[in-house]
């Protein structure tokens, strides 16, 4: 099982930005910052839900290839909202909401890149026919 991960982004503050308003779309938010100073190492910022932080983020030289993170949500609607809130946030659409049933029946998931080109994802597992 999968505790959390990250992304390591070239300029922190953008990417932090960025992360902060299109993850609230889907219930997540900005829950850790800490500098390089406390890390040792670089600028980090952990984002999440219920006080736990899971994706993180870190300022450096951004991973290449660039990484593919999806973020399950509960509904199609979260799936497009959390699609309009990384375009209207600096984000590039890298495959619009919709069905993706050559992955399962019921795969529905919206594709972004962030803005040092990760493949950033939101998908909800419906059962076969559902709207939901």
């Amino acid at each position: 099982m999968i505790d959390h991960t990250g992304v390591t982004v070239s300029d922190f503050e953008r990417s932090k930005a960025f992360y902060q308003a299109v993850l609230a779309a889907i219930g997540y938010e900005l829950l850790a910052i800490f500098p390089a100073s406390v890390t040792g190492r670089t600028d980090v910022a952990g984002f999440g839900e219920g006080g736990k932080a899971d994706f993180w983020i870190y300022k450096g030289e951004p991973n290449q290839p660039p990484v593919h993170v999806a973020f399950r949500v509960s509904s199609r609607q979260l799936v497009h909202a959390f699609h309009e809130a990384a375009l209207a946030n600096g984000g590039r659409d890298n495959g619009p909401p919709g069905p993706r049933s050559h992955y399962h029946e019921g795969y529905y998931g919206g594709f972004v890149l962030d803005p040092d080109g990760h493949n950033i994802e939101a998908v909800f597992h419906g059962t076969p026919g559902s709207a939901a």
